[in-house]
């Protein structure tokens, strides 16, 4: 295998050049990936560059494991490389190094957004504080963190008085120790002050990397920018990849600026520009060249393709929302049925996700299957979240955060008031909840009320604590959920229960799955590998995608819908007085215009109801910056020209799917498997059945005969188009 004849010549050029310190500027779909691992490969194979001794550092774990495939692919035999996003590198140097670490232990906690968010509001609680300070809190920590600034400074050089803040940083920085865990942003702090603080640590992991490589370089916050520069101080050799157009995260501390700085810190630098792009059309590509070119902190870059002209790019004006989400379904269904795309081909992306209402509506109405990218996953549901906690009492006894969470659930009668007492004993006694528990559990004289209460949640603990080195993961995982009968607390017969029982059923599954992977895996292992998993959201072959732009930064659809395309919803109305806010939104528009590779459609709704009341809009200063010309007159759907398509009705439903959540299961027929729908068999007054909304009653039949106008019991009227509405005439 030729490792250079697959590469262009901007990226020949690159690889050549890999030694020292460089610098690509990667434009949207230009084959950074391609090159990140024909790097890693040119040097394993053509430099006999010992695996061992390269660092890849990516930001997401699907990104991480797209190049160990591809590097195997190459290959043809797995390594012992780093690819690791930046919290799963510093993890893993903690985890090596946990002996050095003040106040931890091996089995070391990993809090979420929510675990920390408790943590956090039980400090504020026991400072006499005010929780309506809690977002403020939250920022300082944040700022603090991923700036990699010490709360001193920051109380010093603020214009505020941050006292306050001050006393809930340091006790939070306690709280943490004492329930032996981290936070995801302290997970990078951490890494970094071992670094710092052990120069033989430092020496060890600078003197092994000999070749550094960070995918995404944009999105780097400053602490992540620092961890890089103390890698790379021995060999230098640092190869990083990043598009500075591309940077939409500086909200959760990104800093494009790093892009810049780069080139003064790792002085000298050799820089190359990718501007090759092999995803989108010239029209896309000319119009997102258009419209990013407005912004002035940027490197001076050209996307160009040798891809076809492509179709333009078609631009709507609509009343209301509600007709701006039917139209988008009802393109979606005529280019599915004229038989060039499929299902997962279509995005339908948008600023915000108050606006995806609508669009819901209308797949449901119509029974498209789509799925919310970027929502709800399966580690985060109510009932999942509990049993995890359940499980890392018995990794991390100390884990304060992950008792107080299932205590009292399912419910036991300990309550607050039980909770507040049994906390003020634990800390007069210098205890940890499960030590006090303990001892009051065994002496129920010091405090007998507390200790009937809590003394069997004690009990089970304690029997299944001894069991946990006996038992398999998956029979532990049972144990668990039958002795503290975690089962019952969804007995009543409904949906929701029934649908939270089978997660239950899928974790144990997913545990016993894990356990067969990995051999002598504990299950402290199972438990952090949940906890980092970033991205577990499946972009199904039959799904339709509606989401956020930020959710969909990395992939690519044959057709893109954006949505919404109004001033003070993109750009979003904070921008107006802030040119850094609105390089910002513009970057953002630029991701969503070369998620596309054939088409693109743009819209805004005349009016819209937003924030309780309902406005009239103006069209995006965007649309201007891209030279799209307003429509002159505003566009309602024509469901005439949707019927009448040449080839309508490919698809049809076999399986009634609703869920935006489960992983679809849609069936689709040939046109020579059926014949057209007569719709001439629906009347005024009968009774229909939809597998969504139940029964309702059609209470007129308009537009030619094309819709029907039905009032549901419980959903109330609906005008639906007859030919592709899933009904089934009841009387």
């Amino acid at each position: 295998m030729d490792i250079l004849s697959e590469l262009n010549e901007a990226q020949r050029q690159a690889l050549l050049n890999i030694k020292g310190a460089v610098l690509v500027t990667a434009g949207a779909g230009s084959g950074k990936t391609k090159l990140l691992t024909h790097c890693i490969a040119y040097l394993i194979k053509n430099e006999n560059v010992n695996p061992e001794n390269i660092l890849a550092i990516t930001f997401t774990n699907k990104a991480a494991n797209e190049m160990k495939t591809r590097i195997f692919d190459m290959l043809g035999v797995r390594n012992e490389i780093w690819i690791s996003t930046f919290h799963s590198m510093c993890l893993k140097m903690l985890r090596e190094n946990v002996s050095l670490l003040d106040g931890y232990t091996s089995d070391f906690s990993i809090y979420d957004e929510k675990d920390s968010e408790k943590l956090l509001k039980m400090v504020i609680t026991d400072l006499s504080l005010p929780l309506d300070d809690y977002k403020h809190y939250t920022t300082v920590i944040s700022i603090c963190q991923n700036h990699n600034i010490d709360i001193e400074t920051y109380v010093k050089n603020s214009r505020r008085d941050e006292s306050d803040s001050y006393k809930v940083y340091i006790e939070y920085e306690k709280a943490l120790k004492r329930n032996n865990a981290m936070d995801f942003d302290h997970i990078l702090s951490n890494a970094y002050q071992l670094l710092v603080s052990y120069p033989k640590v430092l020496d060890y992991y600078s003197i092994r990397f000999e070749y550094i490589f960070v995918d995404e370089f944009q999105d780097t916050n400053k602490i992540q920018y620092d961890i890089v520069r103390l890698l790379s101080k021995v060999h230098k050799n640092i190869f990083v990849v990043g598009d500075e157009d591309q940077c939409i995260y500086t909200w959760r501390g990104a800093n494009f600026e790093n892009i810049f700085n780069f080139k003064n810190d790792f002085a000298p630098v050799k820089v190359f520009k990718l501007e090759q792009n092999y995803r989108s059309t010239k029209t896309i590509l000319e119009t997102a060249n258009k419209l990013i070119s407005n912004n002035f902190e940027r490197f001076d870059k050209v996307l160009w393709t040798s891809n076809e002209q492509g179709k333009n790019i078609e631009f709507n004006r609509y009343y209301d929302e509600q007709n701006e989400a039917e139209s988008v379904v009802s393109k979606i269904w005529a280019m599915l049925n004229n038989g060039d795309y499929k299902l997962s081909d279509f995005a339908v992306l948008m600023r915000m996700n108050a606006l995806s209402l609508p669009l819901e509506q209308k797949l449901l109405n119509y029974n498209i299957p789509y799925r919310i990218y970027g929502g709800f996953k399966f580690y985060e549901r109510q009932e999942i979240k509990n049993l995890i906690s359940y499980l890392r009492i018995f990794t991390n006894p100390n884990d304060e955060t992950a008792l107080l969470r299932v205590i009292n659930f399912p419910r036991r009668g300990i309550g607050d008031g039980a909770i507040l007492k049994l906390r003020e004993y634990a800390k007069d006694n210098d205890l940890g909840l499960i030590n006090a528990m303990k001892r009051l559990a065994g002496n129920s004289n010091e405090n007998h009320q507390l200790s009937t209460k809590i003394k069997p949640f004690i009990e089970v603990y304690n029997s299944l604590y001894e069991s946990k080195n006996v038992l398999s993961l998956q029979e532990f995982t049972e144990s668990v959920i039958d002795k503290f009968n975690i089962r019952s607390a969804y007995m009543e017969q409904n949906d929701e229960n029934t649908e939270k029982l089978m997660n239950i059923d899928v974790f144990v599954n997913s545990v016993g799955e894990f356990e067969k992977a990995n051999g002598n895996a504990t299950l402290s292992d199972y438990l952090e590998s949940i906890t980092m998993e970033a991205d577990i959201d499946y972009i199904g072959d039959e799904t339709v995608t509606l989401s956020t732009i930020h959710s969909v930064k990395g992939l690519e659809f044959k057709v893109v819908f954006i949505i919404g395309l109004e001033d003070g919803i993109f750009p979003i109305s904070r921008a107006y007085d802030s040119q850094k806010d609105l390089e910002e939104e513009r970057r953002l528009m630029y991701v969503a215009l070369t998620r596309a590779k054939e088409r693109i459609f743009l819209s805004y709704a005349q009016t819209r109801y937003l924030h309780g009341k309902r406005s009239y809009t103006k069209a995006s200063r965007f649309l201007d910056e891209m030279d799209i010309q307003l429509p002159t007159t505003q566009k309602k759907y024509d469901y005439h020209s949707f019927i009448n398509l040449p080839k309508a009705n490919k698809y049809i439903e076999k399986q009634p799917i609703f869920s935006s959540t489960s992983t679809p299961n849609y069936i689709v027929a040939k046109n020579e498997d059926r014949q057209k729908k007569d719709t001439s068999v629906y009347k005024i007054g009968q009774i229909v059945e939809h597998p969504k909304f139940g029964k309702g009653e059609i209470v007129d039949i308009v537009d030619d005969g094309v819709c029907a106008e039905i009032v549901f019991e419980n959903f109330g009227k609906k005008t639906l188009i007859l030919e592709i509405a899933p009904l089934q005439i009841i009387s």
